[in-house]
């Protein structure tokens, strides 16, 4: 909603959004009529007009909606909306979406939940509102094709407050991917859930923080949205890429340099029985191993041996 009603804000915000690698943007299709009481209250941390007054004020045509949704084809950025009522889905299969995204608020909203699933469509369906007990019935009612994303419904979520153990919890409970929708400041929580597999992660967009509305000041403004697409592209290079620790091809070269070999402390002659004080470990790592320094104590010189030489077998008798 960080578009405050302007098509054109929305438009840019799709395009900037897919300019710093996001896969989509996500709208939200507010019908007041439909969904809200003409005194429901605004959140506390919005007070600025009434709730009911800033949906109306807000509220896009499905005209625009359609020329939202070509822009953001155009840019090469999925569109995603979520729909708070019935006739808001309605709409939405009429404008165009691939999916569905349920918002926290609307987990007890079973008959929305059953009538974006009847679209046949993945639902994306947020949790930070709701119990085990909500919860269960809403991915119930989601059916198959559910993404579960743990969420915290406070603005902003402290980091005490995450709950990135929730996220093997859901896929313990459900046997469903999982993902985070973050109301943190920062990009940390997202790259921790990443990590943690989850295949989803949401945060709140903005062109910058100083526009109204109820989300803008806790928003990423675009070059913090770059960062993250960028943290997370790194993160998930990291985990489908496992690392075989026993295959060392790769640091052989800095085995050679960093690691120790035995090394002579002083001069030894040809023939001579090698002692303790003759030897230290030493760098580089291209002789005889240092963990192997005891086993050395005790042979013969084969020839005469330098001091600080490294040893190699050839040296010993």
């Amino acid at each position: 909603m960080t578009h405050d009603g302007s098509l054109g804000n929305a438009i840019r915000m799709a395009e900037v959004a897919a300019e710093c690698g996001a896969d989509a943007v996500k709208f939200q299709l507010h019908d007041p009529e439909a969904e809200s009481t003409r005194d429901a209250p605004s959140p506390p941390y919005f007070q600025h007009e009434s709730r009911w007054d800033y949906f109306r004020r807000t509220a896009f045509t499905d005209e625009q909606w359609g020329r939202l949704k070509d822009a953001c084809d155009t840019a090469g950025i999925e569109f995603l909306c979520s729909p708070f009522s019935v006739e808001a889905v309605e709409r939405l299969e009429r404008i165009g979406v691939s999916r569905y995204k349920i918002g926290s608020g609307e987990v007890t909203n079973l008959e929305l939940i059953r009538a974006a699933a009847a679209t046949g469509k993945p639902i994306l369906l947020t949790s930070g509102m709701s119990s085990w007990g909500e919860l269960d019935e809403a991915v119930a009612a989601a059916g198959e094709n559910v993404t579960v994303l743990q969420c915290t419904s406070l603005y902003p979520t402290p980091p005490e407050r995450v709950g990135l153990n929730v996220l093997a919890e859901l896929r313990e409970r459900y046997g469903k991917p999982v993902g985070l929708s973050d109301h943190t400041l920062g990009p940390y929580a997202c790259f921790a859930a990443v990590a943690l597999g989850a295949g989803v992660v949401e945060k709140h967009f903005t062109l910058s923080r100083d526009m109204y509305g109820p989300d803008a000041a806790l928003a990423l403004e675009p070059h913090e949205l770059e960062d993250l697409v960028d943290g997370v592209r790194e993160v998930e290079t990291m985990l489908a890429n496992p690392v075989d620790k026993d295959d060392l091809d790769a640091v052989a070269e800095m085995k050679r340099v960093f690691e120790k070999s035995v090394a002579t402390t002083r001069q030894i002659p040809a023939g001579a029985e090698i002692s303790r004080e003759m030897l230290a470990a030493k760098k580089p790592g291209t002789g005889i191993p240092a963990k192997r320094l005891p086993e050395v104590v005790g042979r013969r010189a084969a020839v005469a041996i330098p001091a600080d030489t490294v040893l190699t077998e050839e040296m010993l008798a």
